[in-house]
């Protein structure tokens, strides 16, 4: 789904005014200190084979079935992707693809996407290159020296490429630079540190928040719910964001920082099409808190809250001043491994607080408030790290507004319906071949299905099509090596 963002006729870039920019002075630079880390050299991710290589675990240390996080897991991401076991020399660089199949109950007159039919596509649905692990991988020492490779190693770096294979282009996708240490206060071991970041929620812990939800993969060539709020990708890929983490005695989490809008000459280099875009102005607070507790000899249980508040201009249009966005999420996350049973809930809630100041005056919404709400819940288990089934319910809802969900008759954004997904990880326990070992693939057949899209159940968009018929059956194979 899309943050969906009122636009005006007729736009201009808005920029942020003179008093904002001295203020802003230290992100911007640091804006630019990332882009030149991570542009150097070559392009990095998310659960990726890299990070097994360097460590010399198996990818069932870190993960169940991945990109789902164990309590490890989580320890590694806390450590800035820096855990190492010294042992290998090859590069930090992972590749992943997915070849994909896409059905939907009923086709879509003009074709999926531009080049493809109307249904039953075949499509390379993403490929993506990462660099991801230790700063300079497992060279620091060699290149520098022992005493400069120990502080450069606190550095970790998550940085992905990617070739949409509906859209039919390159850009980059999440990117992470990371510092992290740790320290004991009071009897207490803190671990801490700071962070660069394109997407809000790509540096958390937990499966629970949007960047890593389930589903972890879907079809671009399906259609989707208009309404999304804007912390669940709305602005991902657009914008720079700084911050800071600590986690004290492996219990108490949180995580502060701020984000904006990266400049529209700096999103087209790294193929992001900055056009009708929510910019935001300013620096767009960002807060995480979370609570994890044992529950069990083998389980483990989360409770947290999360957050994004930011002043906008409707698509880069700054003439009628800004809106107000501010987004407050709540989640929780349970996970248990007994034996060969490896079972994760989770829970996601987030409502969104609408003040549309701007849009409104530029004739894009019909309200000045609203709320926009969604809720997700999800259970995945796993047998014996290799066979796998995932159930999912998810609601979107909130006010009407016939301006701002103009492709619903209704005016209304609620969505509702169910993911089911199958799994088979054959080399989830084993890795890959010698030469370039800890490879590995899932192969998923997911099943959405509606009950209502884009505000009704029946005829939502004066077209005759329902609900059901965007209900979409998605095979995939997604192999990383």
């Amino acid at each position: 789904m899309n943050h969906r963002t009122p636009t005006a006729s007729s736009g201009q870039n808005g920029q942020p005014a003179p008093a904002q920019n001295k203020a802003l002075g230290t992100l911007v630079r640091f804006r630019w200190l990332f882009a030149a880390v991570l542009l150097a050299g070559p392009t990095v991710a998310q659960a990726v084979p890299s990070f097994a290589r360097q460590t010399g675990l198996q990818c069932i240390v870190c993960h169940t079935e991945f990109p789902i996080l164990t309590a490890f897991g989580h320890q590694f991401k806390l450590n800035g992707y820096t855990l190492s076991s010294d042992q290998s020399d090859i590069p930090p660089v992972a590749i992943m693809l997915q070849p994909a199949f896409t059905h939907t109950d009923k086709g879509q007159p003009g074709g999926a996407a531009p080049h493809f039919g109307d249904n039953n596509n075949l499509a390379l649905n993403q490929v993506s290159i990462f660099y991801s692990g230790r700063l300079l991988g497992p060279y620091a020492a060699r290149l520098l020296g022992a005493d400069t490779a120990a502080f450069l190693n606190k550095f970790g770096v998550f940085f992905q490429t990617t070739y949409d294979g509906t859209a039919k282009s390159w850009a980059w996708d999440n990117a992470e630079l990371r510092f992290a240490d740790t320290a004991t206060i009071a009897g207490h071991t803190v671990s801490y540190g700071m962070y660069l970041n394109n997407n809000p929620t790509m540096q958390d812990l937990w499966n629970s928040t949007p960047a890593w939800g389930f589903p972890f993969s879907g079809s671009g060539l399906a259609p989707a719910p208009a309404a999304a709020t804007l912390i669940d990708g709305g602005v991902s890929q657009q914008v720079g964001g700084i911050g800071a983490y600590a986690m004290i005695a492996n219990s108490l989490y949180f995580d502060v920082g701020g984000y904006r809008t990266l400049s529209t000459k700096f999103q087209k280099s790294v193929g992001v099409d900055p056009a009708d875009e929510t910019q935001i102005t300013g620096l767009a607070p960002y807060w995480r808190f979370a609570w994890e507790r044992p529950a069990g000899a083998n389980a483990r249980w989360e409770i947290g809250t999360f957050g994004l508040a930011a002043g906008t201009y409707p698509g880069r249009d700054a003439s009628e001043g800004r809106d107000r966005i501010v987004d407050r999420g709540f989640d929780s996350e349970y996970q248990n491994s007994i034996g060969r049973h490896d079972v994760t809930a989770l829970l996601s809630w987030i409502s969104e607080h609408q003040n549309w100041h701007a849009s409104q005056a530029l004739g894009s919404t019909a309200k000045a408030t609203a709320i926009l709400w969604n809720f997700k819940a999800s259970v995945d288990y796993l047998y014996d790290k290799t066979y796998g089934i995932a159930v999912q319910y998810f609601k979107t809802g909130g006010d009407h507004d016939a301006l701002l969900y103009g492709e619903s008759l209704t005016g209304s954004p609620e969505s509702d319906g169910a993911v089911i997904q199958l799994n088979y990880l054959p080399l989830n326990k084993k890795g890959g071949p010698a030469f370039w070992s800890k490879s590995n693939i899932k192969f998923s057949l997911q099943y959405t299905l509606y009950n209502k899209f884009n505000g009704a159940r029946t005829n939502y968009d004066g077209s005759g099509r329902n609900a059901r018929d965007n209900n979409t059956t998605y095979l995939e194979a997604w192999i990383v090596f």
